[in-house]
């Protein structure tokens, strides 16, 4: 699995670590991934993510999981939480059908 955020995107960057005499060495600089479960309020279920600490503080934010997706552009989205926008869409279509 890529060490990748599936909400911001964020990913590994290279550098290099510079010693006292400005020896040179590559090193990378991974993201703060965290897995975690988020609750989804239409699904009804946990959804379990792999994303940095920003990425939850930017949920936590904008409302939750479900408010987030709906606020945000599925161009800026990887596949897997498109997937999972377009399933909490139909769920929540099914309960206003139901409901009204």
């Amino acid at each position: 699995m890529a060490r990748r955020c599936q909400i911001t995107g964020k990913g590994a960057l290279v550098g290099n670590n510079v010693s006292h005499a400005n020896n040179k060495t590559k090193r990378r600089f991974l993201p703060n991934l965290q897995e975690t479960s988020l609750m989804s309020d239409v699904l009804g279920t946990a959804v379990r993510l792999r994303l940095t600490v920003n990425g939850l503080r930017t949920i936590e934010k904008n409302g939750g999981l479900d408010a987030w997706l709906s606020k945000t552009s599925a161009v800026k989205m990887t596949p897997e939480i498109r997937r999972l926008k377009r399933r909490i869409a139909r769920c929540a279509e099914t309960r206003e059908a139901a409901a009204g």
